[in-house]
C-alpha cells in the first residue's frame, strides 16, 4: 500500500540545549538512523509494511541546528517540520530533548488544525518555568496546552509527579495514566488527529539505559508498542525523544528507538489506508 506518492518523513532534530541534567540527546538522530538500517534486522514493521520502500518511508537527515539556541532554534525546527507537512506529508521527528516537541507539534497544528497528543513519559513535562527556562525540556506540554490548539493531552507512564505538575495537569485538563495504575489505557480513544510523543524514559531503564534521566519502574517496550497499535484515533505524526547515546549500552536504546519509529510509521500507514 502506498501513500499516494507521499512518504512518511523521518526527520532528525539534534537539539539538546534545553536539557536540564545531562546533554547528549543532540547526538541521537544519527545513531537511531544507523540502528534502523542495521543488518541485524529488516525494515518491516509488525503490520507488514516494508519501510525500505521510499514511497512509504524516507529519511531526510537532520534539521541544521548547529550553534542555534532559543527562539532561533525553535523557528528552524518549526519551519523544517512545516515544510515536510506541506502538501499532505507526514513527519516522525527524532530528537533531541523533549523541548523539540513544542515547535514540531505546533507546526502540525498549523497544517492540520487542532489535534490531540498521546504522550509516553516518566515525567509530565508540564512545568510553567523550569529553572528559569520556560522552554525547558521539562515544559513543552505547558507551552502546548496554553497555545489553545490542543484538544486533549493524554499522558501514559508518569511516575514523578510533584505538587506543581499536579496543579498544572488540573489547570489544563490533562488526562494522566500514572505508572502505578495503567488499567485504563486499553480504553483510550481519540475522535480526531493524534500526535504521538515518546520520551524513551517512559520505559524502565532496563529496556532503555541510554537516557539522561533513569527512572525505575517504567513501561516495557512491548507495552508501548501495543498502545501505539491499539489506541483509538488517527495517528498523523509524532516524535521519539530523549535518547542519549552517551549513556547507552551496546546500542540497546538506539535499537529500541528504531523499533518504535518502525511501529509508529506502520500505524500511520494503516491510518492513512483506513
Amino acid at each position: 500500500m502506498r501513500l499516494d506518492g507521499m512518504a512518511i518523513t523521518l526527520l532528525g532534530i539534534p537539539h539538546d540545549c534545553n536539557s536540564s541534567f545531562l546533554a547528549g540527546a543532540a547526538k541521537a538522530p544519527e545513531e537511531v538512523r544507523v540502528a534502523l538500517v542495521s543488518d541485524s534486522a529488516n525494515m518491516f514493521c509488525e503490520s507488514g509494511h516494508d519501510l525500505a520502500d521510499p514511497e512509504l518511508f524516507r529519511s531526510v537527515g537532520d534539521v541544521p541546528l548547529a550553534h542555534m539556541e532559543g527562539q532561533v532554534a525553535y523557528d528552524a525546527i518549526h519551519k523544517a517540520v512545516g515544510e515536510h507537512l506541506t502538501g499532505g506529508g507526514q513527519v516522525i521527528g527524532i530528537g533531541g530533548d523533549h523541548s523539540v516537541t513544542y515547535p514540531a507539534a505546533m507546526a502540525h497544528t498549523e497544517h492540520l488544525g487542532r489535534l490531540s497528543i498521546l504522550h509516553f513519559d516518566a515525567h509530565p513535562d508540564l512545568y510553567d518555568n523550569f529553572e528559569g527556562n520556560p522552554f525547558s525540556h521539562a515544559s513543552p506540554f505547558a507551552r502546548l496546552m496554553e497555545s489553545g490548539r490542543i484538544d486533549r493531552l493524554v499522558q501514559i507512564g508518569i511516575r514523578t509527579l510533584n505538587d506543581h505538575q499536579r496543579e498544572q495537569a488540573a489547570r489544563y485538563g490533562v488526562e494522566q495514566h500514572e505508572m502505578r495504575d495503567l488499567s485504563g489505557i486499553g480504553q483510550i480513544a481519540f475522535s480526531g488527529p493524534v500526535y504521538v510523543s515518546v520520551d524513551l524514559d517512559a520505559l524502565d531503564p532496563a529496556y532503555a539505559p541510554g537516557v539522561s534521566h533513569h527512572e525505575p519502574g517504567g513501561m516495557s517496550v512491548r507495552r508501548i508498542i501495543d498502545c501505539i497499535h491499539q489506541i483509538g484515533g488517527k495517528v498523523i505524526g509524532g516524535d521519539i525523544v530523549e535518547y542519549n547515546p552517551v549513556r547507552d549500552i551496546n546500542g540497546m536504546t538506539a535499537r529500541v528507538a528504531a523499533k518504535l519509529v518502525k511501529e509508529l510509521a506502520g500505524r500511520m500507514i494503516d491510518d492513512n489506508r483506513s
